[in-house]
């Protein structure tokens, strides 16, 4: 069949793609295409029970019963209706038109009753029967095509025109609702010519008509509907479009008129609905391609009606409703000897030749509804979507957020949770909702009550779940991700307390990493409920980042304290002291500092004075006085040395107390430390090398008071240090030459006193030490090499007239070649420097006389170039 048609076979499969929000994607594929994919899928009309569930979409009403019409005559048949507001018209086979008033009446359950009252009927005058009536109410009339002509009655009398008007010669007719002509006292109306191969097009005024075209077709026509200039033609061997204004044709896709009957229906703007080929319902536009993807109904189809989102069809046996935006058949009402099926302005009407029946459509809302209960959240999300253009913007939003917000339930339940939460996204929904399903998240001060009607039929999780503990924790763990992600949206706004404290209470019973990040950051968990849970679950550590950020430091230190202290067990941290230090530094209440100043010293002395010694500096200059640490600190000797270091050394404190005091805490540590050593070979300790430091770096100790206390105490290089604090040089040289025997010592010793002094003093402090070594009695050899060493490598420093004269006789020129070369080349550059500063003194002085001279003998031009 394919292979007959005008186009080729391109299309692999025609059905919609979902978009995010739930609506069909839709393409336009070409119509021979959408045949051939038929053709590749020819599968029954009615699919399995799991493919095609039955949805409730119409209920099938009576109307019109058989005595009203036609009473004991037997052989009469309904052939035709129209409906048009109020009015219903039946077409009879002996020629009658009824009229009748149809009266509905909703009922509960959302479907209706219909009661037609007979208002007259009247006779044509023919012996044919009535073959098709059309309303055109903007005139008051009703066209009625019987033997071949279209007569003109009034709408309500039935009588005909008085003059006579009518339309001769006409097999079939459809009425333009798309007309061009832009007369409004007029409608256009298009009729197949009995005169073989030819369309005609009239206008039909109230008791007039007249003809505006005469078309050929290239087969004779057996049904037309019309679009504006666009006619859709059912030929004989095939359908087209056809423009009656330009004569241009486009070919559709076969069909053989001697197996079916045609169907061609127009079911909106410059589209049309045709029985197709192979049991298809095919859409067409007016340029010959699809907009929608076919639907598959029975092969024997004798009317097809749309009533969106749904197209229904007719044959001998049922009706069959199937749905525009899915393509899947979703009802079936068999009704049996039925020949005529008709929307009129959303109302469905259809026939037997006995009596009339209207399709009541339930609506939307419900249908949507129904669906969900049955969990068809697919389906129900299509027909949700498809539904917006018959409901206004705000009243659809409402519904579709609902809608989206049950299917996320629906989908929820079933522990699909990516599903669910996009549907809860999409739907905006409270998710206290969610939170409400849990037992106990929400706060107990929450006043949210669930929305009525109810968004699901859940108590709790534990109906839902059945009591499945796996399930629980896997909703557990959803619920977590879910509030974590929207937390920081619009969607908790005006219950972030809701929120986060649903969510530190899940932190909680799960043992969750994320439960301290949640503390420590902005939060709005509400403190009574959040704190009574974490101590319910003994989350100690937690429950005391939850008092700080509430602003009760006091509380939540005394909780840590009770950790560390082993009154109440928590092993969220092992470093809980040093984080209750760290806490305590940076606290900005100095009364809580005080308040935990000695447990923490008592817990560890040297750690706990951080407390004091990390501090920002501007804090400690403004809340906390040293004098009241240090008296603090007394009971704590570490804790004080490590404080007054910090005062000392990092602060940099010019005060004469702390100095002296961290400089005898030295001096009495080392003492202890070394109770017996006779000062000479005793290894140097740590605190020993630091009381050496401070005593070489700071001025400002009391030095008469350290030295008394070092005498005898067996501490030579400290004597030493000291002596030269008074600029005793002597007696420091001695203790370092005589008693240490420290040669390198005893240079340092020169370079440290003579630092930032002036050359004459440095050479005093050298030549002080080079007598030291060259002094009257015995020489010992080891002073003899001190004295060469300290020549050769400060040359630099000495006399070299002095020096000689104190040298021994006994000693060699090579021995002190080095000093002697340095000696030398020092004397050579001085002597050079000197010539070249007199030489520069006496260039200056030459200028400035030639000036003066300049100045005396052209007074004028010396002022001239002056004021240059």
């Amino acid at each position: 069949m394919c292979e007959e048609g005008p186009l080729r076979c391109e299309l692999a499969d025609p059905g919609p793609e979902l978009t995010a929000g739930g609506a069909p994607e839709l393409t336009t594929p070409p119509l021979a295409a959408l045949l051939c994919w038929s053709a590749g899928n020819s599968s029954p009309m009615v699919r399995s029970a799991a493919d095609m569930m039955s949805t409730k979409a119409f209920t099938l009403v009576p109307a019109v019963e058989r005595e009203q019409l036609m009473g004991d005559r037997e052989r009469v048949s309904l052939e035709c209706v129209e409906c048009c507001g109020r009015n219903l018209y039946v077409g009879t086979s002996d020629c009658f038109v009824y009229r009748f008033l149809l009266e509905e009446k909703a009922v509960p359950g959302g479907s209706a009753t219909f009661t037609a009252t007979k208002q007259l009927h009247r006779h044509l005058g023919f012996k044919k029967p009535v073959n098709e009536l059309r309303a055109a109410s903007a005139l008051h009339r009703l066209l009625v095509l019987c033997d071949s002509s279209i007569t003109l009655v009034h709408m309500l009398s039935l009588e005909p025109v008085p003059s006579g008007a009518r339309i001769k010669g006409a097999a079939a007719f459809a009425l333009n609702e798309n007309p061009v002509s832009g007369d409004p006292f007029c409608v256009e109306v298009c009729i197949i010519s009995v005169k073989r191969r030819t369309i005609q097009v009239f206008l039909v005024y109230e008791d007039r008509v007249q003809i505006v075209r005469e078309v050929s077709t290239p087969e004779q026509p057996l049904a037309v509907a019309v679009d504006g200039h666009f006619l859709c033609l059912a030929l004989t061997t095939q359908y087209i479009i056809l423009n009656y204004s330009t004569g241009v044709a486009q070919d559709l896709f076969p069909f053989c008129s001697e197996e079916k009957r045609p169907i061609v229906k127009r079911i909106g703007r410059q589209e049309f609905l045709l029985a197709g080929p192979g049991g298809l319902g095919m859409f067409a536009t007016v340029a010959g391609i699809s907009q929608r993807a076919p639907v598959r109904w029975s092969e024997n189809v004798v009317g097809a009606a749309v009533c969106f989102p749904y197209v229904i069809a007719l044959d001998s046996e049922f009706i069959t409703v199937h749905s525009m935006l899915d393509q899947q058949q979703k009802q079936t009402l068999p009704f049996k000897e039925g020949h005529i099926l008709q929307d009129f302005e959303g109302r469905v009407i259809v026939a037997t030749s006995k009596g009339v029946y209207v399709l009541v459509p339930l609506p939307l809302e419900k249908q949507i509804q129904d669906l969900l209960a049955s969990r068809r959240v697919e389906e129900a999300l299509i027909l949700a979507k498809g539904a917006r253009r018959n409901i206004p913007k705000e009243k659809f939003q409402v519904m579709y957020r609902r809608i989206l917000q049950q299917a996320g339930f629906i989908q929820f339940a079933q522990l699909q949770f990516l599903e669910a939460k996009e549907l809860f996204r999409s739907g905006q929904l409270d998710v206290r909702e969610l939170i409400s399903l849990y037992p106990f998240l929400l706060p107990t001060s929450s006043s949210f009550t669930r929305s009525h009607p109810p968004l699901h039929e859940f108590a709790d999780l534990n109906q839902l779940t059945q009591g499945d503990q796996e399930k629980v924790a896997k909703c557990k763990r959803f619920l977590m991700s879910y509030l974590n992600e929207v937390r920081s949206t619009e969607v908790a706004n005006g219950y972030k307390e809701d929120i986060d404290t649903a969510l530190l209470k899940l932190y909680t019973e799960a043992d969750h990493d994320s439960l301290l990040d949640l503390l420590v950051t902005e939060n709005f968990c509400l403190l009574t409920d959040s704190a009574a849970w974490l101590e319910k679950h003994k989350k100690y550590f937690a429950l005391g980042l939850l008092y700080h950020y509430n602003h009760q430091d006091a509380a939540a230190v005394q909780l840590w304290v009770s950790i560390v202290n082993g009154d109440i067990h928590d092993s969220t941290r092992s470093d809980l002291y040093e984080y209750i230090v760290d806490f305590l530094t940076y606290s900005l209440d100095p009364d809580l500092v005080w308040h935990y100043a000695d447990w923490v010293l008592q817990k560890n002395p040297e750690v706990g004075v951080q407390v004091f010694t990390k501090r920002p500096v501007d804090e400690q200059q403004s809340r906390f006085n040293p004098d009241d640490i240090i008296s603090c600190l007394k009971k704590y000797p570490q804790a004080l040395v490590k404080y007054l270091e910090h005062l000392v050394t990092d602060r940099r404190l010019q005060k004469e107390e702390y100095h002296t005091h961290l400089a005898v805490l030295y001096l009495d540590e080392v003492l202890q430390q070394r109770p017996s050593a006779n000062g000479k070979d005793a290894e140097v300790t740590e605190t020993q090398a630091k009381l050496r430091r401070l005593l070489q770096k700071s001025d400002l100790y009391r030095v008469h008071f350290l030295l008394d206390r070092i005498r005898g105490a067996g501490l030579p290089m400290e004597s030493a240090i000291l002596h030269g604090k008074l600029e005793r040089h002597e007696e420091a040289l001695h203790i370092l030459v005589h008693e240490l025997a420290d040669f390198p010592a005893a240079e340092d010793y020169c370079l440290w006193r003579s630092e930032g002094r002036d050359p004459p003093a440095r050479q005093r402090l050298f030549h002080l030490l080079l007598a030291m070594y060259l002094g009257p009695g015995p020489s010992a050899p080891e002073l003899a090499v001190a004295a060469v060493d300290l020549l050769n490598r400060h040359a630099a420093e000495f006399d070299v007239a002095r020096v000689l004269q104190l040298l021994p006789g006994t000693w060699s020129v090579q021995l002190l070649c080095p000093f002697l070369t340095g000696a030398v080349r020092d004397s050579v550059h001085a002597r050079r420097t000197t010539q070249v500063a007199v030489g520069l003194a006496k260039s200056e002085n030459l200028i400035y006389k030639y000036d003066k001279g300049v100045q005396k003998l052209f007074p004028t031009v010396s002022r001239f170039l002056k004021n240059k």
